[in-house]
């Protein structure tokens, strides 16, 4: 099962990998329209931290301070071909919804459901079932339906003003980047990995001349834009350079957008959600068709990533009128350990 998505196949007889994108549509809305009204404590946000779709979800929930209404479940980073598993919390079971694997709470809510067990999803505790695996849906809809629950100076993730802009740039970059990576990582024959590669690397080349001008994608704040991009350059050296032949460039050699991540990573909470050991063990162990040999590599240098990054000086101001996040929660913290090369 190719994890990030919902049902990954390749079409063209296995030539060029095509994303299925056929998630749980349901929503949980401040009006309860579906049947799933916004409520603290109903819910719980599964995710894992090695995925970067989950990421983006764990990413937006700090920022906007809803960890008190909101729990979170996370998954190891290596799963076998049902589910993602819960091995990380004692005993194997998610504390909360007492279940040993995520695929028990979609069966809950489907005992048919025919397509991949994934991660971002929230999931109604007292039933057990997911409502939702939508992940784009899930992060706007914590910026918009769930703001009665913000924390005190939250910023705005998805203006009003800017959400048009913000929905093209981020079609873009899912379309070139986030799923491009894949594209080229999982590509059945030379001609789909080469089309690929030339999508993602003239996408990054566009990316950064917008950004050698502005701090941020869209206005002079972060948005939804902004996390969307960071959870795939974040693992562009470790792992999409090398496992998902994406070897144009590393990121450390395209300053611009070096810079930019380094300045995302340092703002609380981002750079203090990413696990680079999980990440690591995610894909080059459960991605044995491409890595046979389940060796995870030691490198790259990490320290890095705290050097300075300059992009102060143009202008922009990370949460607008708002605040930075407090600091996570000791439950939610990364190991120190996990910054390890290795």
């Amino acid at each position: 099962m190719e994890s990030e998505s919902s049902s990954a196949t390749n079409a063209e007889g296995g030539r060029e990998f095509k994303r299925d994108t056929n998630y749980i549509p349901t929503r949980i809305t401040e009006d309860g329209r579906d049947g799933y009204p916004v409520e603290p404590g109903r819910y719980r946000l599964v995710v894992a931290r090695a995925c970067p779709w989950a990421n983006r979800a764990i990413i937006v929930r700090r920022l906007l301070g809803l960890e008190d209404v909101l729990s979170m479940g996370i998954c190891g980073p290596v799963h076998d071909k049902r589910s993602w598993t819960f091995d990380l919390d004692p005993g194997g079971i998610d504390p909360v919804l007492k279940i040993p694997r995520l695929q028990d709470a979609y069966l809950a809510r489907d005992p048919e459901y025919p397509r991949g067990i994934t991660v971002p999803a929230m999931v109604e505790v007292a039933t057990g079932k997911v409502v939702t695996n939508d992940y784009p849906q899930i992060t706007l809809d914590l910026s918009t339906e769930w703001k009665k629950y913000h924390r005190e100076g939250a910023p705005d993730l998805y203006p009003v003003a800017l959400r048009a802009e913000i929905d093209e740039v981020a079609d873009l970059i899912f379309r070139d980047v986030n799923n491009g990576v894949y594209r080229c990582g999982f590509a059945g024959s030379q001609e789909a990995y080469d089309k690929a590669y030339d999508q993602l690397f003239n996408r990054l080349d566009w990316l950064t001349e917008r950004l050698a001008q502005q701090r941020f994608l869209v206005g002079d704040t972060i948005t939804e834009a902004d996390v969307r991009l960071f959870t795939t350059l974040v693992r562009f050296d470790p792992v999409y350079h090398g496992h998902f032949k994406c070897n144009r460039s590393k990121l450390t050699e395209m300053p611009v957008l070096w810079d930019y991540a380094r300045d995302l990573f340092q703002t609380p909470g981002f750079g203090d959600t990413i696990d680079f050991a999980q990440i690591k063990a995610h894909y080059y162990i459960v991605h044995s068709d491409i890595n046979p040999t389940q060796i995870v590599p030691k490198g790259p240098e990490l320290t890095h990533w705290l050097e300075p990054h300059g992009r102060e000086q143009l202008g922009g101001r990370p949460f607008g009128n708002g605040t930075a996040p407090h600091p996570p929660i000791p439950s939610e913290i990364v190991p120190p350990e996990h910054w390890a090369t290795r």
